[in-house]
């Protein structure tokens, strides 16, 4: 049993040295964070510094660095507005001030502010940018021409193209830069970036998956991740990627947190648009378009025109967006100019240089003629794309149209008994047209039942004019002298007598050749009694004499 130790419990171990009291663990220095890129404890550090009264100007260069690498620009402008207003300020701090407010949206403030900087490389590409924002293409070019052989500079010519939705041309920019410099890794993200702009989505992850298994943390390359799987697959599937991102963002990447917000309610389906994208409107562009989305779903298309109709359309999306606006008003209020503009715009897209083969652009190729009723060619746009549409209602909806426009009714048919939405298939250009197509294809039946599932209103009234019209001119009279007979009882017009009475002589016609059921002259019969036209007996005593004569039996 141990009553003693020889050791103490409590001390120095073997091999153990006494710790000088005097000497104190190092603390840490701002190059230390900057190493790690850890923005927030340097300018922890620093504001440390500056309030304990070490601070100087150097101090608050740094501040606002850090402040700008974090994305909080608001903060370095206002650090770097403070040192400008000092006496003999480095001149380097009005383009570094510019950039902040190129960063916030104030561009004419960065304009003025750059140009007061001394002339160099970092000040031609912020003018560059600057001179994109205002669509200046002569001043572009100027900036464009001293653009050199250099890695910033080239960076820079890619960002514009992207911009400009060139994005072929920032993709060969980028795939240069890579060959001579592997370790650049977030090139692959730009390079992402581009393909999936070009709708390559599959490519896209391709090339992302290269960074992200180097940055498995980069909210931008997650992002772009998620929206690649809704884009491939589904919003369930987008919204899974983007947890592991929701995770940091919570933690370190509070600028991301408008973005999350966005494309969660992308993903749900427009859940929650109203709440989610006004405030973020003149945050993220692409909140202007998808709110505009929202509206065209809901039917609200003058909430969608207001929103957009003052929006300078410069990216495909923007043109095409603004087209279909223009043309569900134009329907909507039968506006011969709104759907002029629509015409003109999907014309633009689909027949520029960077759109016409993509998807998007045959679209627009194909709206274009849908709208000048040239449906020949919107045919062969729709054909080319069709197998990426399948399962689209409102692909269908078009495309079936543009079949029985130009009389292939059998394959219209065909399509138009693929749509799915319950709000597409009650929709009066629906019914009337697949009215028709039923009736060109023989099945007058189907028509008609088409028309007894309908509520009496004004589109049921016109659903049994094209039922009582188009089947007379098909031959099938039982049915056009059930619609007929149905219109004269709505309206006295002479003219749905003369209808009725010609389809009922139609249908004994057919009766008498052998191709109309005898059963069936029973129902003419009492039609014809329905109205008091004094030639109405004339014709029911002559097809009785032929029933009694050919003993069909008639009332």
């Amino acid at each position: 049993m141990m009553l003693s130790r020889t050791k103490p419990a409590i001390g120095l171990g073997a091999g153990q040295q006494a710790k000088d009291p005097k000497k104190k663990k190092s603390l840490p220095k701002v190059e230390d964070f900057l190493d790690a890129r850890d923005y927030t404890g340097a300018i922890t550090l620093l504001e440390f510094s500056r309030a304990s009264g070490k601070g100087n100007t150097d101090t608050d260069m740094w501040i606002a660095y850090c402040a700008f690498h974090l994305g909080d620009h608001k903060r370095a402008m206002e650090e770097y507005e403070r040192l400008c207003k000092k006496d003999g300020s480095n001149p380097e701090l009005c383009l570094y001030l510019a950039c902040c407010y190129f960063f916030l949206g104030m561009y004419p403030e960065a304009d003025e502010s750059c140009q007061k900087a001394p002339k160099g490389r970092l000040q031609n590409r912020l003018l560059f940018h600057l001179s994109h924002k205002f669509g200046d293409e002569r001043r572009l070019m100027g900036y464009h021409q001293h653009l050199q052989d250099v890695i910033e500079d080239q960076l820079t010519l890619a960002s514009i193209h992207y911009l400009r939705s060139h994005y072929q041309e920032a993709i060969d920019i980028y795939k240069r830069i890579l060959l001579d410099n592997r370790d650049y890794l977030a090139l692959n993200v730009y390079v992402a970036l581009c393909y999936y702009k070009l709708d390559y989505y599959d490519v896209s992850q391709e090339v992302l998956a290269i960074y992200l298994q180097h940055f498995p943390d980069s909210a931008i390359a997650l992002n772009l991740k998620a929206c690649n799987h809704f884009r491939l697959y589904n919003g369930k599937a987008a919204e899974a990627e983007l947890k592991a991102l929701q995770e940091m963002s919570s933690q370190s990447f509070q600028y991301a947190q408008d973005l999350i917000r966005h494309n969660l309610c992308v993903f749900r389906n427009g859940e929650g648009a109203l709440q989610v994208l006004p405030p973020l409107i003149d945050v993220l562009p692409e909140a202007r378009l998808n709110l505009v989305i929202y509206y065209l779903k809901q039917d609200d298309i003058t909430e969608a025109y207001n929103l957009i109709k003052d929006l300078e359309p410069t990216t495909p999306q923007e043109y095409i967006l603004k087209g279909v606006v223009n043309a569900a008003l134009g329907q909507e209020q039968g506006s011969r100019e709104h759907l002029k503009i629509a015409q003109q715009y999907f014309q633009l897209v689909g027949g520029s240089a960077s759109e016409c083969d993509t998807i998007p652009g045959r679209q627009c190729m194909g709206s274009c003629f849908f709208l000048l009723k040239q449906f020949e060619d919107v045919l062969i746009y729709l054909n080319s794309i069709k197998s990426y549409f399948y399962n689209d209602d409102l692909f269908n909806f078009n495309y079936a149209q543009a079949k029985a426009a130009v009389g292939n009714f059998k394959e219209a048919e065909e399509v138009f008994l693929l749509i799915q939405s319950d709000k597409l298939k009650s929709d009066y250009t629906y019914l009337s047209w697949l009215a028709r197509c039923y009736i060109m294809n023989r099945k007058a039946r189907l028509a008609w039942e088409l028309y007894l599932k309908m509520e009496t209103s004004g589109e049921s009234f016109s659903l049994l004019q094209l039922i009582a019209n188009d089947c007379y001119k098909m031959g099938h009279f039982y049915y056009a002298a059930k619609a007929f007979d149905v219109l004269e009882r709505l309206d006295p017009n002479p003219e749905y007598w003369e209808g009725k009475r010609g389809a009922c002589v139609g249908v004994f016609q057919l009766i008498i050749a052998g191709h109309e059921q005898r059963e069936t002259l029973r129902d003419v019969i009492n039609m014809l009694r329905n109205t008091s036209s004094p030639q109405v007996e004339y014709i029911i005593r002559t097809m009785k004499k032929w029933a009694k004569d050919n003993l069909v039996p008639v009332p």
